[in-house]
C-alpha cells in the first residue's frame, strides 16, 4: 500500500518536469493534466487535454507524460483519458498500450 496524497505529490513533481515544447512551459502550469487522482495500491488515473483540439506535438507530449508518470516509485498502473482532442480516442488506445 502506498499513502496516496505522498504519491499524487510524487507524480505531480515529476509531470513539472515535462515541458511542452511550444511553450517552454511545464504541463502542471498549463493545466493539461486534470482530475489526477491516485489509489493506494499506485494506480495513478488522469486526463490529458492537450492545448488546443489540433495540438500538433499532442501525441509525443502525451507519451513523455505518460513515460515521466511510469518513472515515479509506487505508481503500478496508469489510467489516462484524452479529451479535447479530434482524435482523443486514439490517442487514448496508443497510451494504453
Amino acid at each position: 500500500m502506498t499513502d496516496p496524497n505522498t504519491l499524487r505529490e510524487a507524480v505531480l513533481r515529476r509531470l513539472s518536469s515535462v515541458i511542452d515544447p511550444e511553450t517552454g512551459v511545464d504541463v502542471v502550469r498549463m493545466r493539461l493534466i486534470e482530475d489526477l487522482e491516485v489509489s493506494e495500491e499506485g494506480v495513478v488515473r488522469y486526463k490529458f487535454r492537450p492545448s488546443s483540439p489540433l495540438c500538433p506535438i499532442a501525441v509525443p507530449l502525451a507519451l513523455s507524460i505518460r513515460d515521466a508518470v511510469a518513472e515515479v516509485e509506487g505508481v503500478t498502473r496508469q489510467e489516462i483519458e484524452v479529451v479535447g482532442y479530434i482524435k482523443a480516442d486514439e490517442l487514448s488506445d496508443l497510451l494504453r498500450g
